[in-house]
């Protein structure tokens, strides 16, 4: 009988062993716990670009969806957005509070060229993942410079650079204008447009002009770019003047080929506005769904994206392309999250981040899929072209690589 006793104490005191390890293995940093993760965000509700307020909205939404559900292995987000007004000194000013008050694990979604790159050295000396911005400015892939920021968005540079070779392919002999936003995110855009054209950019280009993100309107910028005498129009622009000049371009009678950047190819915020029948015949590219697109009609992510605005954001549009966006950001963020497990260091999240394999983001149109390498941290690989019928985006040609 005591033999009994004495096998019995060692397999619990083997169980118990073999067990230690196993809760040893949890490991945190700032911001995380056994019951919570703690994410932070800047974003502009107010400002110049507010238009893009509603990626905030609907990942705060998700978010609270998500923890209703259990949360992410069994832990509770705690979503902190913060409004920068798009106004870098206060994009600073907030991600020292998150980084250094509301001592968050993580940024994600930040949004803006020039708000990110105002806290682009701070973040990667902090060393604090600075994770799926929303911006596409090509200095986000830079893996031995800035190790702690990856972007989202397919580069602006890229997509640039397929506008132009789309041109230099179909119309060889195009007069082209540019309006372009005067900041770094505008001059990625352009500089790879100039790239895609080739030798024949500065023959091809007949005129350009550029505006601030305080102005109140770009009416004068559009009339003189007319009167250039170009038959081809790229429109490097933010929601708010997209809106005015696709509106404007057709107040004033002018007919050119008009090709408009992905970040304000929005239904909801840029085309409605402007007027659907003034927006026809708008090329662009795309690679996340659009929530008014008929194609997606019976998708499950689409029914679970209009079920989520209509519970918890219903002033969102769902035919707005920023939500959907914003809403395939937080998937794939909830994705990391989720391969972590346990494992909640800095460190480890960006090593998940950055070693993502074929993934294919729900919202993402299929077949686009999220890589990264540790010498790669640009998401995605192809966009595909579109063109605006009055209704929706229609896609044309076949999916065109971005890198």
């Amino acid at each position: 009988m005591k033999k009994r006793h004495m096998i019995i104490g060692s397999v619990a005191l083997l169980s118990a062993t073999l067990l230690t390890p196993v809760l040893a293995q949890k490991k945190y940093d700032p911001g995380a716990s056994d019951t919570e993760i703690k994410i932070g965000q800047t974003m502009p509700y107010s400002g110049p670009a507010s238009a893009y307020g509603v990626i905030g909205k609907i990942q705060a939404a998700y978010f609270k969806q998500l923890n209703e559900q259990g949360g992410i292995n069994g832990r509770k987000i705690n979503f902190i957005s913060l409004d920068d007004s798009y106004s870098p000194p206060k994009t600073v000013e907030m991600v020292r509070k998150l980084v250094e008050q509301e001592e968050v694990l993580l940024l994600m979604g930040t949004l803006g060229t020039a708000p990110n790159t105002a806290i682009h050295k701070y973040v990667n000396t902090k060393k604090v993942p600075h994770l799926f911005l929303s911006t596409g400015a090509s200095k986000w892939n830079d893996p031995k410079g800035h190790p702690w920021t990856l972007g989202f968005n397919p580069s602006y540079n890229s997509e640039g650079r397929l506008y132009g070779q789309e041109i230099a392919r179909t119309k060889p002999n195009a007069k082209i204008a540019v309006l372009v936003q005067n900041d770094d995110y505008g001059k990625d855009y352009y500089n790879g447009f100039k790239d895609g054209l080739g030798d024949k950019a500065k023959s091809m280009i007949v005129a350009e002009a550029t505006y601030e993100v305080t102005d109140p309107t770009i009416d004068s910028q559009i009339v003189t770019l007319k009167g250039s005498g170009a038959d081809t129009f790229f429109n490097i622009t933010t929601p708010k003047f997209a809106a005015q000049a696709i509106r404007k371009v057709d107040d004033i009678g002018w007919k050119p080929t008009h090709y408009l950047n992905n970040v304000s190819a929005s239904i909801g915020s840029v085309l409605k506005p402007a007027g659907l029948e003034k927006s026809v015949g708008l090329i662009s590219m795309v690679y996340i769904k659009e929530g008014n697109d008929k194609r997606w009609d019976n998708d499950q992510t689409m029914n679970d994206f209009k079920a989520l605005i209509k519970k918890y954001a219903p002033e969102v549009s769902p035919d707005d392309g920023s939500a959907t966006n914003g809403y395939a950001i937080a998937q794939v963020m909830a994705h990391v999250l989720r391969l972590a497990g346990d494992n909640l260091t800095r460190e480890n999240i960006m090593k998940i981040a950055t070693s993502l394999k074929d993934h294919q983001i729900p919202m993402a149109l299929p077949g686009v899929l999220a890589s990264t390498s540790a010498d790669d941290f640009a998401l995605f690989q192809t966009m595909q072209l579109v063109r605006f019928d009055g209704t929706t985006w229609v896609s044309y040609g076949k999916p065109q690589s971005v890198r």
